[in-house]
């Protein structure tokens, strides 16, 4: 029994040392145990299935306005995925998401908050940085790992009477102690990379910090960030402060640069 649970140990190890690559445009490791493939049709098959069960804006402007800051930001990516950006007729969700292969949705609800276009620049090009940087792969792997691990140690604590007790507890440790920290992680990562998108496409990265300022004032009270997925808001616009003389130096280059237009009321 204990031969099998090191032969199954080591050899998940080296499945795991031999799925590491390189995160595009910040270069650190990272875990990727589903292929791009994978995960794109995944994303995907996700995307339509999400679109037919949503009510699609109609609004014929906003849906120009939507698309053309997200070819700008995805060509600024440089990642040559099949993109899509389709307006989400719901103005009671105040989000966008961005699904594996470069399917992005934007939630009418978020339009308010975003005032402009360089603000919405700031959400797109967040989300698009999601895919880029392959954080959906990266949180499955992860979840994969986790679960191993949890079985494993259920497995040596097979004798015990307090096996449940254990597992239970390890279960908690593991969502407060890898899953969140991870997710934010991730947060703050595409913030930054999202941050340089935007500038290279021509839109004020000064916007992206007066965007999370405008966040931290929406939904009254949040949970403890050690309690969720995301980091808080003014912490997000601080740290992006920090990132601005960089990104402003690739808007004063940026071959795209336009105005800041506001959306018009009613969106």
């Amino acid at each position: 029994m204990r031969f099998g649970l090191f032969l199954a140990v080591f050899l998940t190890f080296g499945t795991f040392i031999m799925a590491c690559s390189t995160t595009p445009e910040t270069g650190r490791q990272q875990l990727n145990l589903v292929s791009d493939d994978q995960m794109n049709q995944m994303g995907e098959e996700a995307y339509k299935q999400l679109l037919s069960e949503s009510k699609i804006s109609k609004n014929r402007e906003l849906n120009e306005q939507v698309q053309a800051i997200g070819r700008r930001i995805a060509k600024a990516s440089g990642i040559d995925y099949n993109w899509e950006f389709t307006v989400i007729d719901d103005p009671k969700t105040v989000n966008a998401f961005c699904l594996p292969g470069g399917k992005v949705g934007v939630y009418t609800g978020l339009i308010p908050i975003a005032e402009n276009t360089a603000g919405l620049a700031a959400v797109i090009g967040h989300e698009v940085a999601h895919a880029v940087l392959r954080h959906s792969s990266e949180r499955m792997s992860q979840e994969m790992v986790t679960q191993f691990g949890l079985a494993v140690a259920s497995m040596s604590f097979g004798d015990s009477k307090y096996r449940d007790l254990i597992a239970g507890a390890m279960g908690i440790g593991a969502v407060y102690g890898i899953t969140l920290p991870f997710s934010r992680y991730h947060e703050a990562e595409a913030d930054q990379v999202g941050l340089e998108y935007m500038a290279k496409a021509g839109y004020d990265p000064q916007e992206a910090i007066a965007l999370w300022y405008r966040m931290g004032e929406e939904g009254g009270s949040r949970p403890p960030e050690f309690l969720s997925t995301h980091p808080d808001p003014v912490k997000r616009a601080k740290d992006l402060q920090k990132k601005l003389p960089e990104a402003l130096a690739l808007y004063r280059t940026s071959p795209y640069k336009s105005g800041t237009q506001k959306f018009a009321v009613g969106h």
